[in-house]
């Protein structure tokens, strides 16, 4: 009786947490992509704190599989708001809600007739594995995305949510497929509560000591207005370092290289890559490395597209020479700088008056 009160007391601390969370992700920043992502993951977070056991012995009751489902489903949102976090550019596709339909139904189907018709392991098996494939997409999303982030205290809590977040359901997937299809007791489903207790609590508390607007905010951060511009330095070493960075930009037009990094461009600058961070943060007002080399690029690509002698130039050709590595990303970047696409910005400079 004892465990089972202690794990009721866990379950419900996570539920009370995760929903406190969701309305404030939807009440703050309702129009922010990776927020909203971030809200409805939590909300299937709800649902696992709910249904989620060790234990798959017995019979699942038939309505406790929706639950199951979207259980299982949350693991496809995960992947979506880690890349929403991490990648400025991100956008939701119709596919996405395809993959997170056939992971659910899956997941489903398992509860329903593939567990009870004699195939427990089998079915737990597979879910825990595309678990365990979600997760390494998203841990691989953010390996890939996140030294663009220029704000330390901001990339080490979205290091520290997705890491929290794998931890924790990698290691249920394993267990899961450990023990499917033996009973594990009320002792380890009431340490298995305690640990999501703990986990819902450690990532509250680690997005309560960085500004949410902060957290959210490089997905739909408008660029600083003057980028080629010297900004006022009181330490004459940043100074020159200053210079010596927009000497690179401006001249020698760095930002045109593919793949460029930031660890590249500290090696060219021969300084600690976190004191470029640091310089391009507080003394230029950028908080995301790709939107100051995207600014960059725009620069040059708005020069051509005012240039009557490049007026017969296609607008891809302008992108790859500024060096953006397709249209798409080019066309949204360029609108969110300027608030029109590229051939609009293009036709009255091009029409004579």
């Amino acid at each position: 009786m004892l465990l089972t009160n202690l794990e009721f007391a866990f379950r419900a601390a996570s539920v009370a947490l995760l929903l406190v969370l969701a309305a404030s992700l939807l009440h703050d920043f309702r129009n922010v992509l990776a927020a909203r992502l971030g809200a409805a993951f939590v909300l299937g977070v709800v649902a696992h704190a709910v249904s989620y056991s060790l234990d798959v012995t017995s019979p699942v009751p038939l309505w406790h599989a929706p639950l199951i489902a979207l259980s299982t489903g949350t693991i496809v949102v995960f992947w979506l708001f880690t890349r929403a976090l991490f990648d400025d550019e991100f956008r939701l596709r119709w596919w996405h809600g395809l993959i997170w339909a056939l992971v659910a139904a899956f997941s489903f189907a398992g509860c329903v007739w593939i567990a009870p018709s004699g195939h427990v392991r089998f079915s737990v098996t597979v879910v825990n594995l595309i678990v365990l494939g979600f997760i390494a997409l998203a841990v691989g999303q953010m390996i890939a995305s996140w030294p663009a982030d220029l704000v330390e205290r901001r990339r080490r809590v979205r290091v520290f949510i997705v890491c929290a977040i794998a931890l924790y359901g990698g290691l249920n997937a394993v267990l899961q497929i450990a023990v499917a299809g033996h009973h594990v007791g009320a002792v380890a489903e009431t340490i298995n509560a305690g640990v999501l207790a703990c986990t819902v609590a450690a990532i509250v508390y680690a997005m309560m000591r960085v500004d949410g607007a902060g957290l959210f905010q490089a997905a739909a951060e408008p660029a600083p207005p003057t980028i080629f511009s010297q900004p006022a330095a009181d330490d004459s070493a940043d100074q020159k370092l200053v210079d010596a960075l927009m000497r690179l930009m401006a001249d020698e037009r760095i930002y045109r290289q593919e793949n460029i990094t930031i660890g590249v461009l500290a090696t060219r600058l021969k300084l600690p890559e976190y004191r470029l961070r640091r310089l391009i943060n507080q003394r230029l007002g950028y908080r995301n490395f790709n939107v100051f080399l995207n600014n960059h690029r725009i620069e040059e690509a708005k020069a051509a597209l005012a240039d009557p002698a490049q007026a017969e130039v296609p607008v891809i050709t302008i992108a790859m020479d500024a060096g953006f590595q397709s249209l798409g990303p080019f066309n949204r970047a360029f609108k969110a700088v300027t608030g029109v696409t590229p051939t609009e910005y293009r036709r009255p400079k091009a029409d004579p008056v």
